[in-house]
């Protein structure tokens, strides 16, 4: 680690020493994840990556997740092929503790294990932006922002009635996939709608190389809609909603010798999220005081169908429901002082059935309420110095109350460099599955996981605005962390009670992130762009010393985009994950192994264009997950159209 703090550090001196960059041609980045305000990026003191709709739509990106991995300090991972279950990692974090929005509603399933958002079904359509902050989050975001925050925004409005973007495309594995979006401004009438349907036959999500090769297809059907009505010029209502539904065959036999891989089967599970949002929004005082209050609705339903082992169709079924009002305002002191505050309540109700052929079918259920408040302070002295001060408190039915903190600071030093730092706290209380279905702790009483974090770093501009580089360390550490203990091979009492399952939740007791990031992003002309990230990271248990499982030591990625003056473009992408162990013990260990995608396109008018990729380009193989497999390469073109 001392190695790490020598290279920040010597990177860092360059940075000061080196000559002032004016950073006369940049574009300023405004964010609203880091203060849940509109916000200059420098002044945040926070780590946030920006994605763009046009570095969307350049890479020919098909799903947020893969957009996720290009970004530092992020781990995905996925059993195999697209539609498989996906779970990302901030920092370090579990899937359950980072939180992802869709137009500031959670997509969170509040049936899943731990809580995990829904990304496998979430597949990119008329996307504005996606904001990724990283850290603890908590005092403005509440319980599942330990690791950070995935903010995906949506377009809607804009300087026509109407615009309309569609797309269609078709390549390996018989896949093809359409998508359709509108958005536009009608008097006081803002809206984005967009829709997509998706279907592959897919690759087996049990390594083909072990043997398997039933392939397991999968089918998505999407529906958004974000929309703004503004009754005056004080007062507007918003109306949100996002719907998806997905077929997804996968595998679930295991051979019953070392190392117990996955191999084919013929389950599959369908998945179903809907989520509503209706908010009103209102100034006060001329305009310095904005009110907002928000009534907040989400719905999943995951079914699980034709396990190897039993003869009942349908094994398992989870709903989960969770209903949210917030309220939120900001006042306006003046330029350089904002004051931010709010008061949250939400109760999540959940329910698992399980049916079998060689048990009793059993029925789980329970429900929890959390009622949460928070202010923060951001202030800006002397035009250079922007101070953020926060604390929410957390009351929670089951676990009692949590005072969460966060403190901030950002320094621009000079014009194009700035300093910032940051500290933040993480709260999460048990989810409903782990407290009530057949997996939980049979002895003892779960506990919430507390996090507290920090951050140092620095932003630099060079070469007129025209390269953006940021370096961050950070470190996290958790207590109480959440796991699942695996029974076999163990004999204890709790195991005796979960034997008929396999295993129980249980808290792990330490946990500690720590690494470095660096990003840059640099347009170097007209023509060319380059983006690259690195994070050299370490994610261990402190109670056992074993790594946390599936979190590589190095993470990095780049993408190089090039535009001819007429109709072409030309790019190229790599993605390289580490290697990490497949379990919490130290035991299997899954080597690194990086991708590579080109891709290009072709514009016919203003209207039409042609658009190709390969992914994974030279054919790499590897497991992302121990037994399961990942795609080979594969070919897609298609054709968009814009009005």
């Amino acid at each position: 680690m001392s190695k790490s703090i020598l290279i920040s550090s010597s990177l860092l001196s360059l940075w000061l020493l080196s000559p002032p960059a004016w950073a006369a041609t940049s574009v300023e980045t405004v964010v609203v994840t880091a203060t849940r305000t509109e916000q200059p990026k420098q002044k945040t003191g926070a780590s946030i990556s920006v994605i763009t709709a046009e570095d969307l739509k350049q890479r020919q990106t098909v799903t947020v997740s893969d957009a996720l991995e290009q970004t530092p300090g992020l781990t995905v991972v996925r059993n195999g092929g697209l539609g498989q279950t996906t779970a990302i990692g901030i920092r370090g974090a579990l899937a359950g503790q980072s939180l992802v929005l869709i137009d500031g509603v959670r997509i969170n399933d509040p049936s899943g294990p731990d809580g995990p958002a829904v990304l496998g079904d979430v597949l990119v359509n008329n996307i504005s932006r996606i904001e990724i902050l990283r850290g603890p989050q908590s005092t403005l975001y509440g319980s599942d922002a330990i690791g950070g925050v995935v903010d995906i925004i949506t377009q809607r409005g804009g300087e026509n009635a109407f615009a309309l973007q569609t797309s269609a495309e078709a390549g390996s594995f018989d896949t093809w996939h359409v998508n359709a979006a509108a958005h536009g401004s009608l008097d006081d009438f803002d809206y984005g709608v967009a829709t997509n349907v998706f279907h592959s036959n897919g690759i087996s999500a049990a390594d083909s190389r072990n043997g398997n090769r039933e392939t397991d297809g999968y089918g998505n059907v999407g529906l958004a809609a974000n929309t703004r009505w503004s009754i005056s010029d004080t007062v507007s209502l918003d109306l949100r909603s996002y719907y998806t539904r997905s077929h997804s065959d996968y595998d679930d036999n295991f051979l019953f010798v070392p190392p117990f891989t996955v191999a084919d089967s013929h389950a599959y599970n369908t998945n179903m999220l809907l989520t509503g949002y209706a908010g009103l929004n209102f100034d006060l005082f001329g305009g310095v005081f904005h009110n907002r209050i928000a009534a907040i609705g989400t719905s999943s339903d995951r079914s699980f169908f034709d396990s190897i082992f039993d003869a009942i169709h349908k094994n398992f079924e989870d709903k989960g429901t969770a209903q949210r009002l917030e309220y939120q305002g900001i006042v306006e002191l003046s330029p350089d002082n904002e004051i931010t505050f709010g008061a949250e309540t939400q109760r999540t109700s959940f329910t698992d059935d399980s049916f079998s052929s060689f048990f009793p079918a059993t029925h789980d259920k329970g429900h929890t309420r959390i009622d949460g408040y928070y202010a923060q302070w951001q202030t800006t002295l002397f035009d250079q110095l922007t101070l953020t001060g926060g604390v929410r408190y957390d009351n929670d039915q089951s676990f009692g109350s949590h005072t969460s903190l966060k403190l901030a600071a950002a320094w621009q030093v000079r014009s194009g460099t700035t300093l910032r730092a940051n500290y933040g706290d993480g709260f999460k209380a048990p989810t409903l599955f782990e407290l009530f279905s057949e997996f939980s702790n049979p002895l003892t009483a779960l506990r919430p996981e507390i996090a507290h974090g920090w951050e140092a770093g620095a932003d630099q501009s060079l070469l007129d605005g025209r390269v953006l580089a940021s370096l961050t360390y950070f470190e996290r550490r958790t207590t109480d962390q959440i796991d699942f203990f695996s029974c076999f091979g163990v004999v204890s009492p709790a195991c005796a009670l979960r034997a008929s399952v396999g295993g129980y939740y249980y808290n792990v007791g330490r946990a500690r992130s720590r690494g470095f990031e660096f990003e840059v992003n640099a347009r170097l002309s007209d023509a060319l762009s380059l983006t690259g990230s690195y994070t050299n990271m370490t994610a261990k248990n402190l109670e056992s010393g074993f790594d946390l499982a599936r979190r590589p030591h190095i993470l990095a990625s780049a993408n190089a985009i090039w535009k001819s003056p007429d109709a072409w473009s030309l790019g190229a992408g790599m993605t390289y994950v580490g290697a990490r162990f497949d379990d919490s013990f130290g035991s299997t260990r899954l080597p690194s192994h990086t991708v590579f995608n080109v891709y290009g396109t072709y514009a016919l008018n203003g209207q039409l264009e042609l658009f190709g990729r390969i992914e994974n380009a030279f054919d790499t193989r590897y497991e992302p997950v121990l037994g399961y497999g990942a795609p080979g390469r594969a070919v897609f073109a298609g054709i968009r159209a814009a009005y």
